[in-house]
């Protein structure tokens, strides 16, 4: 993204944060309901992991407000935080894919990460998701919406 060299941090921090809120809302105009999203796992699955990574039960909760995701590998369960709905399809992607890894390697070692560089855009979804987490802790400001 481009940014104008005379923004302040602040300026250039408020417009980040506007523009991840636009791009979300253009990549994402619907919900996932829970069979959709465990249809989805099963392909990501299947294309990133052959198959390998066969979660017993995929849904949405809405009391994870810390975390983006959970999965349970004894369980073989993966919940997803409502706060994921409305973002960009890559970023649910990303974080089901990250669950879907934990069921076939605990931990975050080096063998997990290794997993999760199959999906080419890692990176990208970590920095939205870093991004989201940014905007939430800066102060909103009177007249932006925040009030």
């Amino acid at each position: 993204m481009l940014i104008p060299a005379r923004m302040s941090e602040a300026e250039e921090q408020r417009w980040v944060s506007v523009m991840l809120d636009k791009l979300a809302a253009q990549e994402s105009k619907r919900v996932l309901g829970d069979a959709e999203l465990e249809q989805r796992a099963e392909r990501l699955s299947a294309q990133f992991f052959d198959g390998r990574a066969r979660p017993a039960s995929v849904r949405w909760v809405t009391n994870q407000n810390t975390r983006w995701g959970s999965c349970t590998p004894s369980e073989g369960s993966i919940r997803l935080s409502h706060r994921l709905q409305g973002m960009p399809e890559y970023v649910v992607d990303y974080v089901l894919l990250h669950e879907l890894a934990h069921l076939l390697v605990p931990g975050h070692g080096p063998r997990f990460w290794r997993l999760l560089e199959a999906y080419p855009r890692t990176e990208r979804a970590r920095g939205y998701l870093e991004g989201v987490v940014a905007a939430d802790r800066l102060p909103h400001l009177p007249g932006t919406g925040g009030e």
